[in-house]
């Protein structure tokens, strides 16, 4: 019944949303909205637009206001994928930051970003003030995805221009992300927003952001690297299987292949095993064949025995 509730109901997902849309909502209205380092997206959008208003429209409504369109333009165009999660993703997101920010009224007393520490950073230490909300925006957006959320803006957009076009959707996030950085660039350079850093260095500080967010989104959503697969090629196969077998206790597969150079056939070797044991398993295969081939790589995911299961 428990599970059949969750699948049905999937309190755990959303809950996992509202989390990740905070921390996402953090990184965004406590460390970047007045540092104006922009994100890019419908974010910085929002945010350019913000900076335009003379800070008299709240970045969480723009955010939102901004995605309603999109939203149903996307629900117009890709079907039901577009649905609750992504209302719920991008609502959160924007209620979160206006919320962290003062701008809900009866939460004025908030201001997070007024707090003794985010002005400390501000003043002394700005490169790690854009650190902390470009970890915060990417593990936010990392734990939305991770859990079949979006929060709309570029998503759909690139979406849409794949379907249409064939444009890939990392190509499309790219143009509109570095549009949104250049245009905010222009606001920033033209009001005199910030005039103790140059627009073209905030811009630079926007590029680094976009560099480590979207790094930590594919390592939460991909896991970090705790697996190797190992290929071994060797005439000695059969003794090289049976160490790994019996001194690591690791399954072995072995493969039937040719090689074209010298026309021979033989069994090759394949092996998954923890990152920690890497250097073991290399040492077993040359102690039984110096001359052995050996291919070692990254895996994100390995469900079997022996190994954990990633959430």
């Amino acid at each position: 019944m428990g599970k059949s509730f969750l699948k049905k109901y999937p309190i755990i997902d959303y809950f996992a949303i509202a989390i990740g849309s905070a921390l996402m909502a953090i990184g965004i209205g406590v460390f970047l909205v007045d540092a104006k380092v922009v994100p890019g997206g419908v974010s910085g959008l929002a945010m350019a637009m913000h900076y335009l208003s003379g800070n008299k429209i709240s970045v969480g409504l723009l955010i939102w206001a901004l995605n309603i369109p999109l939203f149903l333009w996307g629900m117009k165009e890709l079907g039901k994928q577009f649905g609750l999660r992504t209302f719920i993703g991008f609502s959160l997101n924007s209620f979160f930051i206006d919320l962290f920010r003062g701008d809900i009224p009866g939460f004025e007393y908030l201001k997070l970003q007024n707090s003794a520490t985010v002005q400390d950073l501000y003043k002394n230490d700005f490169l790690f003030m854009v650190l902390i909300g470009s970890v915060l925006l990417g593990v936010g957006l990392g734990i939305i995805f991770k859990f079949k959320g979006t929060t709309a803006g570029s998503d759909i957009i690139a979406s849409i221009m794949h379907k249409r076009y064939g444009i890939k959707p990392g190509q499309s996030i790219m143009i509109i992300d570095f549009f949104v950085i250049a245009l905010a660039g222009m606001i920033i350079e033209l009001k005199d927003l910030s005039p103790d850093k140059p627009a073209l260095s905030l811009t630079f500080y926007a590029i680094f952001l976009l560099f480590i967010s979207s790094r930590l989104i594919d390592i939460i959503i991909d896991g970090f690297d705790y697996a190797r697969a190992a290929y071994v090629i060797s005439d000695k196969y059969e003794e090289i299987s049976e160490a790994i077998l019996t001194k690591m206790e690791r399954g072995v597969t072995a493969v039937d292949t040719r090689g074209v150079y010298k026309n021979i056939e033989r069994e090759m070797l394949l092996t998954v095993v923890p990152l920690r044991e890497v250097s073991r398993l290399v040492d077993i295969v040359k102690e039984v064949d110096p001359h052995a081939f050996v291919i070692v790589y990254n895996v994100h995911e390995v469900l079997g025995e022996g190994f954990r299961r990633r959430i």
